[in-house]
Parts: C-alpha cells; sequence; structure tokens
C-alpha cells in the first residue's frame, strides 16, 4: 500500500497542473523531499501527508489509496415462517443476530422449547406474551427481557393483535447488555 502512495502523489499533483516547485512553495516541504516521495525513494508520513493533501484539497484516504468503505446498509429481505414475518438486520453469520420480527395475532398457543443461545426482545408495537419456564408475562411497547435460551421459553402475541419486536439472539455466553435508566418494577402482568 505505501509503495503505491508516490505515483498517486505525482498523479493528483499532475492533474492539478502543479509543480514540485509550486507544491513545495505551498507546503513547505522541499522540492527534493516531494521528488522523493513521488519516486518512492522517502517513506510517506502524515507530517509530510496531511500538508500534500490541503494543499491538493483531498482527504488523506484519497492521497494513501485507502479501501472505499462499503455500503453499510443492510438490504432487508423478509422471510414469512408460518405465522411470522422475519426480518434479518445482521448479515454476517455467527455471533450476535439480530431481527425485527411481526408475529401474528394467531400465535398465541405456548409451544415452549429449549436451544443454546441467549436471547433478548425489545416490543416495538403491539403486546408479546413471553412464557420461560413458571413465568407468563406480558410485554407492553419499550419493555424488553432477557434470558438463557435453555430455559424453555415461548413468545408470541396475547392474540388481540399483531406484535412487532427486535429480537437480538447470541451463542451462549454473549450476553446482551443495555443500558437504561430503570423503571418502577409493575408485577401486575406477571402471574409466576
Amino acid at each position: 500500500m505505501l509503495a503505491a502512495v508516490g505515483p498517486r502523489l505525482k498523479r493528483i499533483r499532475q492533474q492539478r497542473h502543479c509543480t514540485l516547485a509550486a507544491l513545495s512553495e505551498t507546503t513547505g516541504i522541499s522540492v527534493s523531499t516531494l521528488s522523493r516521495l513521488e519516486s518512492g525513494q522517502r517513506k510517506p508520513s502524515l507530517e509530510l501527508l496531511l500538508p500534500i493533501a490541503h494543499a491538493h484539497q483531498v482527504p488523506l484516504d484519497e492521497l494513501v489509496g485507502a479501501p472505499p468503505v462499503g455500503d453499510p446498509r443492510v438490504r432487508l429481505k423478509p422471510v414469512k415462517r408460518k405465522d411470522s414475518i422475519v426480518v434479518p438486520l445482521t448479515q454476517q453469520p455467527g455471533g450476535l443476530q439480530a431481527f425485527k420480527m411481526v408475529i401474528a395475532a394467531t400465535r398465541n398457543k405456548p409451544v415452549p422449547c429449549t436451544h443454546e443461545g441467549y436471547e433478548w426482545l425489545y416490543v416495538l408495537s403491539g403486546q408479546l406474551r413471553l412464557v420461560l419456564a413458571d413465568h407468563d408475562i406480558v410485554l407492553k411497547v419499550g419493555e424488553a427481557a432477557e434470558f438463557d435460551t435453555r430455559v424453555p421459553h415461548w413468545f408470541g402475541s396475547t392474540g388481540k393483535a399483531p406484535v412487532e419486536i427486535l429480537s437480538l439472539f447470541g451463542p451462549q455466553g454473549e450476553r446482551m447488555h443495555v443500558r437504561a435508566k430503570p423503571r418502577r418494577a409493575d408485577h401486575s402482568n406477571s402471574s409466576a
């Protein structure tokens, strides 16, 4: 990568119809140093590249040929699964996974299961019924739950309307941490 900097510096300078002498005057870097940089006889450093980038009015990344940053947007591909629509929000396989889920009102009969991992759920709209071991809880908009998925669990709608949630799922040992102001405890939704 460093070997390509010299030719890139020369190309940019020539595209701007700038002489080594003119660039030297603008940057305060000697003509011989600029010439050695362009020929690859001198290693580029920040103290040399920053004034050159400023003189040419180009980002430093352009001088050093940093790879372009790819488009960070996730291309959403909803998947219909029985009575739910699951939208993967992460693209990398393995590790922590994020999903947006819309669960139909018809998914309201608990069928607990277990598997390796750790899950975090956040209710965006509607009401989420969560059965976790002996607990049967209703989560409202803005409420979250996290649990070890080796504990028998099931989540779905209360049966009144669809529910929309965000879900983070990770392999065992990858716990999610949400930093939020604690809410006043409300045990009216718990039947445990």
